[in-house]
């Protein structure tokens, strides 16, 4: 990433509108994270589950002032997300727009200096040209969003943002381990704690029931996560999504999404485990990967041994 601050147009992100009087109650009832008192201005990532635990959507949630919700999600899927939150509707006060035409999304990337500053200010924000702006609530150094008119957008350009492409992005929240969306969560396989959800601020212990939260508890309470979403670097041709990677002989995980010579792998623990005593290349086909530790994981014996 440049030096320079930068804006980048999410042309992959659509936004669906929740209003009306049961809408805090609605989604809180049904997502990881506890929304029930988000101020306006303010955003949360969270996810919403199969009951059997299973990664379905993740999104940004925003409170706007007037007390509707926005939700900040993958354009490609708005449609089946608004189609799942229909079927919990029932006769909840709660009307579900899809509101993508109207506004857009943007990530606001800024100096190194800048990514230091925000970190442990994840979700706060405020209003700005019609709409709001928040620090990324997954981890502080990605930067901001924004959830905006899509006239707005001139007033950020004329805030002293430079607009880029979307790899400036993918880059920085790759280096980062942020995952994105389908692009690195298998949809209806993928587990929240095996893929960062519960350490990158997406899941709240301390809420009451929501869907999925039986087995999500489970898994933590029992410690029996065993693979876990990592940065990798790529030594080689990047490998596809999907492909299986292997420690020796034996198989320590699957390639995610990459750019360039930076990508995330779903990488067993147990691999992990044996790289770090015993040594070992990990490789995908004739590429060679190296796990890499992002900068919100902490060195505790809980986390994977990584160097």
């Amino acid at each position: 990433m440049d030096s320079q601050k930068c804006l980048i147009v999410m042309d992959d992100r659509g936004v669906i509108s929740l209003g009306g009087d049961d809408v805090r109650d609605f989604l809180q009832n049904l997502i990881t994270q506890d929304i029930a008192t988000l101020e306006p201005g303010h955003g949360a990532w969270a996810a919403l589950l199969s009951p059997q635990g299973k990664y379905l959507f993740d999104f940004f949630v925003v409170a706007m002032n007037d007390g509707s919700l926005m939700l900040d999600c993958e354009a490609s899927r708005v449609s089946d997300l608004i189609a799942r939150l229909e079927t919990y509707k029932l006769r909840a006060d709660v009307e579900i727009t899809d509101a993508s035409t109207p506004w857009t999304v943007a990530a606001l990337l800024g100096t190194e200096a800048d990514s230091r500053a925000l970190v442990g200010f994840e979700g706060r924000g405020g209003p700005f040209g019609g709409g709001v702006c928040y620090v990324d609530p997954r981890f502080g150094a990605i930067g901001a969003r924004a959830l905006l008119p899509r006239p707005a957008l001139a007033a950020l350009l004329g805030a002293g943002f430079e607009e880029q492409d979307r790899d400036a992005y993918d880059h920085a929240r790759i280096c980062l381990g942020l995952p994105d969306g389908a692009r690195d969560l298998a949809i209806d396989k993928a587990l929240p704690l095996e893929n960062g959800l519960d350490v990158l601020n997406a899941i709240n212990w301390e809420k009451g029931c929501y869907v999925g939260q039986e087995l999500t508890a489970r898994m933590r309470y029992r410690a029996t996560v065993k693979r876990r979403l990592l940065p990798v670097a790529i030594e080689g041709d990047a490998p596809k999504p999907g492909t299986l990677i292997m420690l020796g002989d034996k198989e320590a995980g699957e390639m995610r999404s990459s750019f360039e010579d930076i990508g995330l792998a779903l990488l067993r623990l147990d691999a992990l485990a044996t790289l770090h005593e015993k040594g070992g290349v990990l490789t995908a086909g004739d590429t060679t990967l190296s796990p890499l530790r992002p900068p919100w994981m902490t060195a505790s014996s809980e986390e994977p041994p990584i160097g």
